[in-house]
């Protein structure tokens, strides 16, 4: 990369995302550090251990949350503040960003994702199973405060363009858990999520890793307006889910990141021509890799991979 030159503008990204802190806010901590490793407790009260450049997924040390009486220690923290805002520097960024055209998303993890910075996921899949009640109130609460800290945003001069919610719930075999669980569970919390976003115009983004593709029926009727990043290597066919639904849903991403580090350039061209030239049909894509672009990817290879997105992503005058 250039000096002084930011990945977003060096590249052109048209996304800009802000948020809140819907963290119960605990003191964060270093509990210990050596010259590749730090160990934090983090502002949700786990711990977890990190390489020193945050680069990789963390290993967790230990949960907040190991019962529903933890959970309602918790829950009193989790009231709207204006302590959650970075007003000065979110401000900035907002106008500065705003004044040159880009997309700016409200952020916020929600729904299951969420609460496994709470609740161990061994121990919260079982909840979901046995504790029902336990987790759509952990589900709601939280849902709630994203809401009020929107609703406090906008009111403190913040205009949104769109919300990007952050909710995994997948692997590469399939889901979390059943269907069923979704729709008796998280299903409404989205629902009204997105009625609320919608009532502010503000088309709604989803994250969502892994085998989802059970779940998108549901997304359709809560009215998720963009499913991202439609994960490869857990079977989400870009072209496919475009063919069966891109009439109902946007999709952003399913460009197999791993072929980006290959010597070889021809896989990913081929990837990226023949997914783009189906996917921009009649509109309804955006252009994202299928996952984060690990540290293999050298910034050449990025960057002709962003001159093969304007190749083939552009449409005939």
């Amino acid at each position: 990369m250039p000096s002084g030159v930011s990945p977003a503008d060096y590249f052109g990204y048209e996304l800009v995302g802000l948020g809140a802190d819907t963290s119960p806010q605990f003191p964060v901590e270093v509990v210990s550090e050596d010259n590749e490793y730090i160990v934090e407790r983090t502002s949700f009260g786990g711990i977890r251990k990190n390489h020193r450049d945050y680069s990789t997924t963390p290993m967790i040390i230990d949960y907040p949350c190991k019962s529903r009486e933890d959970w309602e220690k918790i829950k009193s923290r989790l009231k709207p503040s204006d302590y959650r805002v970075d007003w000065v520097s979110f401000l900035q960024s907002f106008h500065r960003e705003s004044s040159r055209g880009r997309f700016i998303t409200y952020d916020a993890a929600v729904g299951y994702d969420k609460i496994q910075s709470y609740v161990a996921s061994v121990r919260l899949l079982k909840a979901v199973m046995m504790e029902a009640e336990w987790v759509e109130d952990m589900y709601w609460t939280d849902a709630k405060l994203a809401m009020d800290m929107c609703d406090r945003m906008i009111g403190g001069g913040f205009r949104f363009d769109g919300a990007y919610l952050f909710c995994d719930l997948g692997y590469r075999g399939g889901l979390f858990f059943s269907p069923k669980r979704f729709e008796d569970q998280l299903h409404p919390v989205f629902k009204e999520l997105c009625r609320y976003f919608h009532s502010h115009d503000m088309p709604v983004i989803l994250h969502c890793c892994g085998r989802v593709i059970d779940l998108i029926p549901y997304f359709i009727e809560e009215g998720i307006d963009c499913l991202q990043p439609v994960e490869v290597k857990a079977g989400m066919d870009l072209v496919e889910l475009k063919e069966k639904y891109g009439d109902k849903i946007s999709f952003m991403g399913g460009i197999d990141v791993r072929l980006m580090a290959l010597d070889d350039p021809k896989p990913i061209e081929k990837e990226i021509k023949e997914k783009l030239t189906t996917a921009k049909k009649g509109g309804g894509y955006v252009y994202h890799s299928d996952h984060s672009v690990p540290k293999n990817v050298s910034f050449q290879q990025y960057k002709r991979v962003i001159e093969l997105v304007k190749k083939y992503g552009q449409y005939d005058p």
